[in-house]
Parts: structure tokens; C-alpha cells; sequence
């Protein structure tokens, strides 16, 4: 059962944006859901410009960064860049690499083996890099905790400048500059970049000292959204302006990978949203790192050759196949161990471990329990005494705080309050499960573990009977949607289906029909409501939780309805 949660607004607010915007009460109470407060603060929102980027140099050490950077590219010294393995990390680093390419530089990108070398900086990289001859390294997306990599780099006689986003630890690395803003001491505004987010300043704040037109950088846009929308990031502040221009860029990219990846995907142009990305592109980008070699990504968006490009997006794309298939064999095993090991009575966390799952992949299959049971979870895979996992989280439960709290029984652990990951002894395992679960168990409440759904409010279905009402341009204004800007969820009670729903997906687990009220009739998409339209009749009303879409086929645009829930 799935509670509905109307949200609460100030009600002087919404009557402020009805009189200013002469607008439907439905429409100033998602505005104001969304902290707008008046015409004039809603103005940056409804119109993300670059201009209102932040300045680079506000971040703590980016001068430092920065100059450093400068100091190498007109010296003409060789340039490493050490990406992570997902979308973030090889955007990112692609990004930078073809910036630095496109005023003469000379630089290497170097994405580390999820199998054999783990997460994040490594000495083997490190020692590829000083073989190759680079005076400089650069992290994308990781090295903010590698004390000891970086004290490697150092040794060897590399400068190093750290990019990263996730949690620091208090310890940090003596790297030639750190920039993350999330560092305790950095008064950067907005701490919502990802990765790549912060590699894009890093290029922002060195071509201002190089005296570079901003297009030189906006070129690379089309990357950097790819990994702020896979990171599932906050949609707000900068993310939100990169993101919203970022898919124009994308729409019209030029660079053959991205051409490719699209095409392989089966999305059109217009179908490109951030759903779109986090759902057909990123499993596609991901599927190189968790079952093979992560450096085809960089390939892949690095070439000038649209039929290497092509190769290389068909072989991800078959990879991405083989995934969904080991995927959906630890799921349902996971969900077998959940049944049989879990008392969900009294368990406020999931951990699981086993020497037959693919550590690639268990990340995905944490993500689906989390979603499933609604509560913190974490999914090991084992090999030879070592356990690597992947942990997600709920709303209220901060996964690095506590697994920080549990860092006596890790080899190492890292990520955000959301998502992390981790790694530790095989025999430390049933300890930390009962530690963890016990932390979970002191934080969370029954009502935590409950799944919910944030109601904008009821919505009167006049205001959607054409694709370009006035609702549905408010719509299209309102987004690019995605964390923190979610697709607004609308609620509309006693309606009536037309007829019974037509089964969809190879096992009938998705739904379509249409639905009438009063005059209006509207079609209706449910994924993964087939048991609910198995109920379904067309003589009983039913109350629906939507999100509004539109649709389009053939050349023609309707309004559809994504049922999110259905209550009889």
C-alpha cells in the first residue's frame, strides 16, 4: 500500500502567484512547492541561463587548481587524467580531455579496472602516467579519501590536482590543490555538482586565465549533462541551468559517440530528457565498467570516426544485454535470501552477500531492493575472503555517516548520504551486518520504511485536454525534471476507465488504457500496474496518482497520463 502525501504549501504564497501570474490554484501551489515565491524570484528558474553560472573561482583551492593547470598547458607538459568507471567519471574526464586536446595539449585519459584495481585512484595508474612521461594528474569524480595514492603521485614526482564531489573524510590528501565542494572548509553556493559538474569549473576558471571565449568550454556541455543526470544529482541551482542547456546541446551534438550511443539506445532527438538519459543511455555507458574494459567509453566519446564510434556503441550495447540478464538472476536470488533471512518486522535494513554474484552489478540490484523493501540496502559480492558491495539508501538515513560509524570492520568505504560503496573481510561480514542493521534499526522509523508519494494536489482535467494548454507549456517551462525538481504528481479521484486495460511487456506487467471524466477523456500508461489492472473495471470509478506527459507518435502529440498509482 502506497500512502498518498498531499504537500503543504504557505497559502499566502499560492494566492500571491495566482493574482501575479493570473494562474490556476494548481498551478501556484507547484510553484511554490518549488520555493518560488513571486514573479520576480521565479524569473532565473523558468529561464536557466549559463550567464547566471557561478563563478568558478568562488570554490575553495580553484585558483590553485587553476593556475597549476595554466602553468602546464603553456609549458607544454603532458596531461593524465584518472576518471572513474561511471557515467560521471568517463563524461567528465572525456570533457576535459577534449578541451585540453582543442587548444594543443597533450593528455591521456586513464579509467581503472572495477575488477582488478577497485574504485578510485590506483598505484598502477599512477605508475602508467609516470611511465607515459605526464608532469600532471588530474582525478575526475574520485580521489577526494586516496591519502595514500596520492602520497604515491608525490613520490613519483607528479603534481596532482583532486576533482571531486563525494564526501570528504577528515583526513584529506596532500595533493597539489583539492576543489570539492563539499570540502568543510569551501563556501562554494551550491553544493550539488557532480563529478563532472566540477571538472566543467575546472575548465571554466583555466580558460578565464587563458583569456578562451566561453563557447570554448559550453562545447563540452553535451558530456557534462550525460553525467550530472546519470549522478542523480539535485536538478537545482547550476545543475539545473547545465542540464537545461546541456540537452539542447546534446539535441544538436556533433560528436560522433554521443551520435552513436543515441542511436544504439532507440531514443529520437526528441525524446531526450533526463529519464531518458538515467534509463537507455547510462546502463548502456555503465555496462563497459561493470563487465569489461571502461576504457571503451572514453573511446567511444573521444573519436572523430562515426564508424568506430558506431562499433564501439553496438558492442556496449550488447554488453549492457548481458548485464540485464546477470542482473535479473542476483535480484531474484537477492529477493529469495530477503524472504527467507530478513524479518522485515523487525529489520530496518537489508545486507546481503554471496560468492556467486558479479560485483559489477550489485550496485543495480541494491538500488531494486532498496526500491522493492524500502529500506536501506546493501549488497556484497564475494571472492577469495574479500566482500565488495554496494549500498543505497532512504530519505533520513545517511549512508557515509554510518558506515563511517562502522569503518572499524572496513578496508575502505566512500560515496554520499544516498549511495556508497564499500569493501571488507569476509569474516567481518556478519559483524557489520548486525552493526549496521542495529544503526538502522536506532534511526529510522516505522513510518520511514513506509512507501509514499508527494502529492502536488488534485488536478481538474480541463487543464489538459490539448498538448499545448496553457498547464502544459507551465509543464515544459517547469522542467528539465529529475532529483530535487521532481515531475510533479498530480491526483484525480473518481474517474472511470473506458474499457479494460490492454496488457503490455513480455509478462503483462504494464498497462494501457483510457480514462473519462465529465467530458474529457485521456489515455493512460502504467508500468508495472498490470496486477492493479487485473482489478479494474470499467463500471467502478477509481482515484489515479499521475504524472502528466506528453506523447508522441506518428508525427502527432497527445496528452498522456503516467499512472504512478491506483487506488479502487
Amino acid at each position: 500500500m502506497t500512502t498518498w502525501k498531499i504537500k503543504e504549501s504557505d497559502p499566502t504564497i499560492i494566492k500571491r502567484l495566482m493574482e501575479e501570474f493570473r494562474a490556476p490554484e494548481i498551478i501556484a501551489r507547484v510553484m511554490a512547492n518549488r520555493g518560488l515565491k513571486s514573479l520576480t524570484n521565479s524569473k532565473t528558474f523558468f529561464n536557466p541561463m549559463l550567464e547566471n553560472l557561478h563563478d568558478p573561482f568562488l570554490m575553495n583551492n580553484m585558483d590553485k587548481a587553476a593556475n597549476v593547470l595554466q602553468q602546464n598547458i603553456i609549458n607544454k607538459k603532458k596531461i593524465f587524467i584518472f576518471g572513474d568507471y561511471d557515467v560521471d567519471g568517463t563524461t567528465g574526464s572525456s570533457a576535459l580531455y577534449l578541451f585540453l586536446r582543442s587548444i594543443n595539449c597533450q593528455a591521456q585519459i586513464y579509467i581503472p579496472n572495477r575488477i582488478s584495481e577497485g574504485y578510485g585512484l590506483s598505484e598502477k595508474g599512477i605508475d602508467n602516467a609516470k611511465n607515459w612521461g605526464a608532469n600532471l594528474i588530474i582525478s575526475c569524480d574520485c580521489g577526494i579519501n586516496a591519502t595514500k595514492e596520492v602520497a604515491y603521485a608525490k613520490e613519483k614526482g607528479l603534481d596532482i590536482i583532486v576533482t571531486d564531489h563525494h564526501t570528504p573524510d577528515q583526513k584529506l590528501p596532500f595533493a597539489d590543490a583539492i576543489i570539492n565542494p563539499n570540502q568543510v572548509d569551501c563556501e562554494y553556493p551550491f553544493k550539488g555538482l557532480c563529478g563532472g559538474g566540477v571538472i566543467f569549473k575546472l575548465m571554466q576558471a583555466v580558460s578565464k586565465l587563458l583569456d578562451l571565449n566561453d563557447e570554448v568550454v559550453y562545447e563540452y556541455l553535451d558530456l557534462i549533462t550525460l553525467g550530472t543526470s546519470s549522478d542523480v544529482v539535485p536538478l537545482a541551482d547550476e545543475n539545473r541551468i547545465i542540464v537545461k542547456q546541456g540537452l539542447n546541446k546534446l539535441f544538436e551534438t556533433q560528436k560522433p559517440g554521443l551520435r552513436a550511443l543515441i542511436e544504439v539506445s532507440g531514443l529520437a532527438e526528441n525524446q531526450l530528457s533526463v529519464d531518458g538519459i538515467i534509463f537507455r543511455l547510462a546502463p548502456i555507458i555503465n555496462a563497459a565498467g561493470r563487465l569489461g574494459d571502461p576504457n571503451r567509453v572514453v573511446k567511444l566519446f573521444t573519436t572523430e570516426s562515426y564508424s568506430e564510434a558506431q562499433k564501439l556503441a553496438h558492442e556496449l550495447d550488447r554488453d549492457n544485454r548481458k548485464r540485464r540478464k546477470i542482473q535479473q538472476s542476483i535480484l531474484e536470488e537477492s529477493i529469495r535470501k530477503v524472504n527467507s533471512e530478513v524479518d522485515l518486522s523487525k529489520e530496518k535494513a537489508i545486507v546481503l552477500w554471496d560468492e556467486n554474484w558479479h560485483e559489477g552489478i550489485v550496485g543495480i540490484v541494491a538500488a531494486k531492493i532498496k526500491e522493492i523493501y524500502n529500506r536501506p540496502s546493501i549488497i556484497i559480492s564475494l571472492k577469495e575472503g574479500i566482500g565488495k558491495g554496494s549500498a543505497r539508501s532512504v530519505i533520513g538515513f545517511d549512508l557515509f555517516e554510518n558506515l563511517s560509524k562502522c569503518k572499524e570492520l572496513l578496508i575502505s568505504f566512500g560515496g554520499h548520504p544516498m549511495a556508497a560503496g564499500l569493501s571488507l573481510n569476509e569474516n567481518k561480514l556478519l559483524v557489520f551486518k548486525e552493526k549496521f542493521s542495529k544503526l538502522a534499526f536506532e534511526k529510522l522509523e516505522h513510518k520511514d520504511l513506509i512507501n509514499s508519494l508527494d502529492i502536488e494536489g488534485e488536478l481538474d482535467l480541463n487543464l489538459i485536454n490539448t498538448s499545448d494548454s496553457r498547464f502544459m507549456n507551465f509543464l515544459d517551462k517547469l522542467g528539465p525534471f529529475g532529483p530535487g525538481n521532481e515531475s510533479p504528481v498530480f491526483i484525480t479521484r473518481n474517474v472511470y476507465p473506458l474499457e479494460n486495460p490492454k496488457l503490455l511487456g513480455k509478462k503483462g506487467e504494464h498497462i494501457k488504457f483510457s480514462i473519462r471524466k465529465n467530458n474529457n477523456t485521456l489515455s493512460a500508461i502504467g508500468f508495472n500496474k498490470g496486477k492493479d489492472g487485473e482489478k479494474m473495471s470499467n463500471s467502478q470509478s477509481i482515484d489515479i496518482a499521475y504524472v502528466v506527459e506528453k506523447n508522441q507518435w506518428r508525427g502527432n502529440t497527445s496528452v498522456q497520463l503516467n499512472i504512478k498509482d491506483i487506488k479502487h
